[in-house]
């Protein structure tokens, strides 16, 4: 009986190129379905309300601090400003709309201004943001 010859150690390895394909595939995927949270630029204490519902696409995010400076895509603008910004933010999405994320102690008027400017911008699907914890 003749004794087989073993192989090498060459022989023996294992092909790790369709591995790292389905990784990078994987990795592609993932990166492409990953939807981005816009941020307003600014932490805001919000109000609460028991009717509060979660709005997936709100395009263009506009805060108001409680000491009435506006942000709008991490920028403070002024007031007689932000008819132009969200005209402009809202000529590249035309589709979007807009939340206005209010401090709680923050002025009623600033936030009527506001909602005026976006309305006059040409935007007339606006909401509030609040918290869904419900009471105040």
């Amino acid at each position: 009986m003749a004794r087989r010859n073993r192989g090498t150690d060459d022989d023996a390895q294992i092909d790790l190129t369709p591995m790292l394909d389905m990784s990078f595939i994987l990795l592609i995927f993932f990166i492409v379905t990953t939807s981005f949270v816009k941020e307003a630029g600014i932490d805001v204490s919000r109000p609460s309300a028991a009717t509060a519902e979660r709005k997936e696409r709100g395009n263009i995010l506009i805060a108001i601090r409680s000491n009435g400076e506006i942000w709008i895509d991490k920028r403070v603008v002024d007031k007689r400003a932000v008819r132009a910004t969200v005209e402009r933010l809202h000529a590249e999405n035309p589709e979007g709309s807009v939340v206005i994320i209010a401090d709680k102690t923050s002025e009623t008027g600033t936030l009527v201004e506001v909602m005026d400017q976006v309305r006059l911008a040409g935007v007339f699907n606006v909401s509030i943001a609040a918290d869904q914890s419900g009471g105040g």
